[in-house]
């Protein structure tokens, strides 16, 4: 099995191609002249590389992101419907919010370029970033952000309510909603607290959004935004600086389901509310809860000798124990005069390793519409059985320590209440894991409807529309005894296939669908025209026919459809063109999807236009010998001259064959147990395919030629630890291999500080400058 490299710097494996446009006979080629690679001094490509960047910042001003459509409440009033986003400012780049007003009609004849308005005022002059705090800056890294600022917001459209965190604070302002909209920027209001640390992943409760919740040291606390009252809902964390001795958390996503499965949460509110008799109502929080205590830790220590010290983290190791998971509920009553009046922690009637089974991750959750069901999509341990499971509320039960009382609540809850598993699917490889899932409004009650985009049946991701029966379990826990696997498992009733082909479906980093449950139409990001291309597509889902192409064939489109399905925006590029951002109305009222038609509205964001000396990259394909085309992009130099060869770089994301590697896995057994059991197994079950795959266990075999390999890391890497490249020298300076070596003592798995950033480009392109042709002239020879 071949090793690949998880790293955030690619690798470069150097190649000879000639400049030639076309091919020429070999007896009439051109005497070809040695290697000549252009040199400078340090300082003349430091200037160089600073210049680009300018460049590069014109060409790629950064576009605007996380989009709200927001509608007016008073369709005759003189303001328009409006957009909100993120974006960074131009003037101190950092990312804040902005709105553009959407005109009720345009002028076909002239292009609208809407003006960004900010929404805030005084941004960032009172919002209090500071340093980021290790839990910030940790997140930050499994979510690959690089910008400052407001990272993401919440939004609750009915009251009009924003709600966000910048820097140790969590803020909120409104707009929209009862008041209309503001006509100028809004000052915002500090959500007041008592915690002595940092809040983080700060939602907005749909039922009532007067209350927040929000994460604090690990664990889960609300807080009033009007009364400011605040409270502290679940207490399974010590607040100890000591890791070993504090192992639990509550509605926190842990390393490997952030890192590897894209979910950065681990609590979601309930979208309704329960009344109560006295006027007053229940709010209800799912939450996961995490157990590390068998979980590995690792240290990470800083070289700086004036900031020297230990971070510690829990980090599984392929083959090492997972964090034990649960689910749990926190419910919160609150009285008619809007004050916390109890809070009941409640958990699962049963273990949740006896109701799940071989259940090892909780890939995603949340609630039905109606918040009558929890919902979660289950995988186990080898990642080829996913799940989908409903889960009753009715099956948690208060915690209570006194086993005689709980043996009554338990007796309480009757033997119908069980988890239904309403989708399952296997494979004998892996199952990736994506955020398409919809569920409908149940119509029936022993029915539940949902869309879902499967892999597993013809090796494309494509969406499927199921109606599952809800029927009652065979498994009667007043009887005693285990379930089996099968006694939840529904059956499905009808199966529809709503899209199918050689292409694929998008539905991860920001790719979902958006359902017209009116039309019947679902509209989603797909490669249906090409995979060099991602386009929006609709379709009907209660009978699929043509799947309609919405978006301009020739560049690649990211979109976000309206709530309504009514308008839609595009980033879209291509190799020539930096990219746009456009707004379009959709149109056609019938539910046929061939009915459907865009409209250019409006454009947010013009392309720059490329540099007029730019020469865009070429594209070329081959085919695989499975039978697939494969492409590439090549970049040529600006001054090609036939007949003239030149030393090539080989840009991949991974490889154990790579002239410079960042941030490698030399070691499989040391990488996590999500990435490398996907597919590799457990290393108790390959250990040939982890020794052959590891390359540190190969470097006997690396060349003995010196400025063959550079190796680059932070030494602060939480994800793929400095471990690796030790052992990776140790190996090689026990074989007699040379090497060269970059350390960035105050980096992590990704480059942050600008400084070091430009370092890390600027010793790359001098040590490729430097060694290019003799690295080839070497090959040559062997």
């Amino acid at each position: 099995m071949a090793a690949a490299m998880e790293t955030e710097q690619p690798g470069l494996e150097i190649f000879e191609t000639a400049g030639h446009e076309e091919q020429v006979p070999r007896e009439e080629q051109p005497k070809l002249e040695p290697f000549y690679v252009e040199r400078h001094s340090w300082s003349q490509l430091r200037k160089l590389l600073t210049d680009t960047r300018k460049y590069h910042g014109y060409m790629m001003a950064k576009a605007p992101h996380d989009f709200t459509f927001v509608k007016k409440n008073d369709p005759e009033g003189p303001h328009s419907d409006r957009i909100y986003y993120l974006a960074m400012s131009g003037e101190n780049r950092e990312n804040t919010l902005f709105y553009s007003e959407i005109p009720k009609t345009i002028n076909k004849a002239a292009v609208l370029l809407l003006s960004w308005k900010p929404l805030l005022d005084l941004f960032p002059a009172i919002l209090d970033y500071g340093m980021y705090s290790r839990e910030e800056e940790l997140l930050r890294e499994r979510k690959r952000i690089g910008t400052v600022g407001i990272a993401s917001y919440d939004y609750h459209r009915e009251s009009g309510t924003f709600l966000f965190q910048a820097g140790s604070g969590i803020y909120h302002v409104k707009d929209g909603g009862p008041h209309g909209f503001t006509q100028q920027p809004l000052r915002p209001i500090l959500v007041e607290t008592s915690c002595p640390n940092i809040r983080m992943d700060p939602k907005l409760c749909p039922a009532d959004p007067n209350w927040i919740a929000f994460i604090h040291c690990n664990d889960i606390w609300i807080s009033n935004i009007e009364s400011r009252e605040e409270r502290r809902l679940t207490f399974v964390h010590n607040e100890l600086a000591n890791v070993e001795e504090d192992p639990k958390s509550a509605g926190v996503a842990t390393f490997v389901l952030q890192e590897e499965f894209d979910r950065y949460t681990g609590y979601w509110w309930c979208p309704k509310a329960q009344p109560t008799l006295d006027g007053g109502k229940v709010l209800q929080i799912l939450y996961e809860e995490n157990d590390e205590s068998e979980v590995e830790i690792i240290h990470v220590t800083s070289p700086m000798l004036e900031t020297r010290r230990t971070d510690s983290f829990r980090y599984p190791k392929t083959g090492t124990a997972n964090p034990k998971v649960t689910f749990k509920i926190s419910e919160v009553t609150i009285n008619a005069e809007g004050r916390i009046a109890d809070v009941v922690d409640k958990e699962l009637v049963q273990p949740f390793e006896i109701l799940f089974e071989g259940v090892e991750y909780i890939a995603r959750a949340g609630w039905t519409p109606e918040g009558k069901y929890i919902w979660s999509i289950l995988l186990d341990r080898s990642q080829t059985r996913l799940q989908i499971v409903l889960i009753p509320p009715a099956l948690f039960i208060p915690t209570e320590d006194d086993a005689m009382e709980r043996q009554k609540l338990i007796d309480a809850v009757p033997d119908s209440v069980t988890p239904f598993i309403i989708y399952e699917e296997t494979t004998d490889i892996w199952i990736n894991i994506h955020d398409i899932f919809h569920v409908f409004p149940q119509t029936h009650e022993d029915e539940i409807e949902f869309i879902f985009a499967s892999e597993c049946k013809t090796g494309f991701r494509h969406l499927y529309k199921v109606t599952s029966v809800l029927k009652e379990s065979k498994y009667k826990r007043s009887c005693g005894g285990l379930p089996a696997p099968s006694d939840f498992k529904c059956l499905i009733k009808e199966e529809i296939a709503i899209t199918s082909g050689e292409w694929e479906v998008l539905g991860r980093h920001g790719s979902n669908i958006y359902v017209d449950e009116a039309k019947k139409l679902v509209y989603f990001q797909g490669t249906k025209d090409s995979p060099l291309e991602h386009h929006l597509y609709v379709v009907n889902y209660e009978n699929p026919g043509e799947v309609k192409r919405l978006t301009e064939r020739g560049y690649s489109h990211a979109c976000c459809v309206s709530q309504d399905c009514d308008m839609f925006i595009s980033k879209y590029s291509n190799q020539k063109s930096p990219h746009c951002v456009s707004l379009y109305r959709l149109t056609g009222s019938e539910d046929d999807a061939a009915h459907r038609t865009k409209e250019f509205w409006a454009t947010i964001l013009d392309s720059a236009g490329p540099l007029p000396d730019y020469i865009p990259p070429e594209v070329f394909s081959f085919e695989s010998s499975t039978g697939f085309t494969l492409y590439g992009m090549m970049y040529k130099p600006h001054n090609l001259q036939p007949g003239k060869k030149y030393p090539t770089v080989l840009f991949i994301y991974g490889g154990p064959q790579v002239a410079v590697a960042g941030a490698p896995v030399t070691l499989w057994i040391f990488y996590d147990t999500g990435y490398t059991e996907r597919y590799m197994g457990h290393p108790e079950h390959n250990e040939q395919g982890y020794y052959l795959g590891s390359v540190a266990m190969q470097a006997e075999k690396f060349p003995s030629e010196p400025n063959r390999l550079l190796l680059l890391h932070g030494f602060l890497d939480e994800n793929v630890h400095f471990a690796h490249t030790s052992i990776l020298l140790s190996f090689l300076v026990r074989a007699g291999k040379p090497y060269d070596l970059q350390i960035y003592p105050q980096e992590r798995h990704s480059i942050r500080v600008p400084e070091s950033g430009e370092h890390y480009e600027l010793h790359l392109l001098y040590y490729l400058q430097e060694n290019l042709g003799s690295h080839i002239a070497a090959m040559k020879a062997m």
